[in-house]
């Protein structure tokens, strides 16, 4: 489990230290840097999906059982954004986040890292490797979504150390998630495929959902040559840290 919480703990802070640098740089540089941010987290997303979580799924569980729960976990996601409970943001102008206001990000984001840490744990009980790659994952796209947030609990009037302290508390509930994940998993092997399925379906949905849209947003030949580039990029890092070992 050690190895578990370390990853899960560089993830928090690493993604808090990057949103908050990232915040510390001309508007102009920022929007810059945060497609090719999405671009990279939308590959090690889809990486971890489908060369980590579903194969190790399906060494586990039947294909049936495992495509199915992939197929509800994409549908319950969907049903859960339209109520507003779970919701990836990385547009600070975004109805979503103008909605809901700085204490509703907090706790959707609160939310959101707990079960980061549940799948952080079912990965690392499989094998190190999945564990390592699923780690990464979330660590890519944390940057990109603690970034959104922290700016829009700026734009909600709060000062800068309130958010980042806020913002860095919220980030942390991704340790508990892990630890309750680990006892719970390691007593209830046979619920970790299908964890790891449904784990899959969020990362697929949060990429193909939100992620891409906002790269489609970028349409010349250079923006969409260095996507690609990038995306590849993501979906490799994943490669090299599963198949490596």
């Amino acid at each position: 489990m050690t190895l578990a919480l370390f990853f899960s703990l560089l993830g928090s802070v690493g993604a808090m230290a990057g949103a908050a640098l990232l915040l510390a740089f001309p508007d102009a540089m920022r929007q810059r840097l945060l497609p090719c941010l999405l671009s990279y987290a939308t590959g090690t997303l889809l990486g971890a999906a489908f060369l980590g979580m579903i194969p190790k799924g399906l060494e586990m569980a039947s294909p049936l059982a495992i495509s199915g729960t992939v197929l509800a976990g994409l549908v319950g996601f969907f049903i859960l954004e339209k109520l507003v409970i779970w919701r990836h943001c990385h547009d600070q102008d975004c109805a979503a986040h103008s909605q809901q206001g700085g204490t509703l990000i907090l706790v959707g984001d609160a939310f959101h890292n707990f079960v980061d840490g549940v799948v952080i744990a079912a990965a690392f009980l499989t094998s190190p490797a999945l564990g390592i790659a699923t780690a990464l994952a979330v660590i890519a796209h944390e940057i990109p979504q603690e970034l959104g947030d922290f700016a829009i609990l700026l734009h909600s009037g709060l000062s800068k150390t309130r958010a980042f302290i806020y913002n860095l508390i919220s980030s942390l509930t991704t340790l508990p998630g892990v630890i309750l994940g680990w006892y719970w998993l390691a007593d209830l092997r046979q619920a970790i495929p299908y964890v790891l399925a449904i784990s899959a379906a969020s990362f697929i949905y949060i990429a193909i959902s939100d992620l891409v849209p906002s790269l489609h947003r970028h349409t010349t030949l250079k923006s969409s040559v260095t996507q690609v580039v990038l995306l590849l990029a993501g979906i490799a890092t994943i490669a090299l840290f599963r198949f490596g070992h």
